[in-house]
């Protein structure tokens, strides 16, 4: 599967790493691994650089409204995106939805730095003050 993703409860954190072409079943089967272990309120890294979405705008939209139903689900935690520029168009219109929630949203070109904000002491923070609803 071209997404891998890892789940850790005790550390509040999921992580998932994009690597090669991925279709929507593919990320749906993310969204809800997502969903069922309930890791929406998480601080999540989403590593997009080595991935290619072959999905059309109707499967994006689709994606970003399940997104937008985890969302409703609990309180979404700090996200960081890793995703080449070159692919803003594509996801403008589900960035915008990932954006809308208030919380920890911010966009890198490497997953380092994106894993050293995830650490911050304040995003760190911020999950346990805003995580339960």
């Amino acid at each position: 599967m071209p997404i891998h993703w890892t789940i850790d409860p005790e550390q509040r954190l999921m992580t998932a790493v994009a690597d090669g072409e991925v279709r929507r079943g593919e990320a749906m089967a993310y969204l809800d691994a997502m969903s069922a272990a309930r890791a929406g309120g998480y601080r999540r890294l989403f590593d997009g650089s080595r991935g290619e979405p072959l999905m059309n705008a109707d499967e994006i939209m689709e994606l970003a409204a399940r997104m937008r139903d985890i969302q409703q689900e609990e309180a979404p935690g700090p996200l960081a995106v890793v995703m080449p520029a070159n692919k803003y168009a594509q996801f403008s219109r589900m960035l915008g939805i990932l954006s809308v929630p208030k919380r920890p949203m911010r966009f890198f070109a490497s997953a380092i730095a994106a894993r050293a904000w995830l650490e911050a002491p304040d995003v760190r923070d911020w999950v346990a003050c805003h995580s339960e609803r």
